[in-house]
Parts: structure tokens; sequence; C-alpha cells
């Protein structure tokens, strides 16, 4: 049983790296529920300590703040470009495009092309007024997955050392 919930703990940190870039995927909570498996397995580092509860609890409110901020940030890198609300949905919507074409072209450059194209038609502004809309949308998706993978792969790391 303390082989599988190892094995369970460690899939849970590699899908929270893999949820850090995919939308589908809720990056940060999973590595979290990787470090609560690590926890009840009940391993220890390398000196001999467990996981204490309140390294548990801290993990989950650093979980709680990277999800929140990853909802929050994005949208304020757009308004800081001069973008509305319509860079944002055509960002995701692009990211989720993306996902059909191999990097960079795909998330990245759909990520973008989706926020221009939306700013242009639907928000109805300039050609340059979209690019930086577009660019503000891009710089708050890479600051929030940044987070959240920094976030995850530091769980990830608690985990194997727990482990």
């Amino acid at each position: 049983m303390d082989t599988f919930l190892a094995i369970v703990a460690v899939l849970l940190g590699a899908a929270g790296i893999l949820g850090s870039f995919l939308p589908v995927l809720p990056g940060p909570p999973l590595s979290w529920l990787g470090m609560l498996v690590a926890y009840f397995r009940g391993g220890t580092d390398s000196s001999g300590d467990p996981m204490g509860t309140g390294f548990l609890l801290v993990w989950l409110g650093i979980t709680v703040a990277v999800t929140v901020l990853d909802y929050v940030v994005p949208a304020w890198f757009t308004k800081l470009g001069g973008g509305s609300k319509y860079a944002g949905w055509g960002a995701t919507a692009g990211l989720l495009a993306g996902l059909l074409l191999p990097l960079p072209a795909g998330m990245i450059g759909m990520s973008i092309a989706g926020a221009f194209i939306a700013e242009l038609l639907f928000a109805r502004k300039s050609a340059g007024e979209s690019i930086k809309a577009s660019l503000g949308a891009f710089a708050g998706f890479l600051f929030g997955t940044g987070i959240k993978l920094a976030g995850s792969a530091a769980m990830l790391y608690y985990i194997i050392v727990y482990i």
C-alpha cells in the first residue's frame, strides 16, 4: 500500500505540473492533493522528520493564493495593456484552440492571435490598440502560468522529499 500511495502522490504532483500549462487541469490543487497523499502515507524527509500539519496547511494557503492570482492577474495585465474583457476571452479561446497545434504556434501564438482578433472585431479597436491589448493578455497568461508552475514544481519537490 505504501508503494501505491507513493506512486499516486508523484502522479498527482506531475499532473499538477501539466495543469500549470493545460487549462483543463487544475495544476496547483492537484499538486497539493499529491502532498496530502504523501502526508497520509507518513513518509519522512532525509533527516527522519515527518511532514507536519502546519507545513501542509501553509502549502494549502499557497495553493489557494496561486489559484486566485491565476484568475485575477491575467485580467489585470490585460487592462494594463488597454484591453477589454474581449481580449481575455479571445486569449482563452485561442489558448484552447492552440492545444491542437504544436508549441509555440499552438498555445502561445493562438492565445495572442485570439486576443488580437477579439479586440479588433468585438471591441472595435484599431490594430495598434489590439496588438497592445493582446500582448497584455499574453503577459498575464505567462505570469499566471509561471506562478502555477513554480508552486506545482515546489510541491512535487516536497512530495519526492517526503516519500
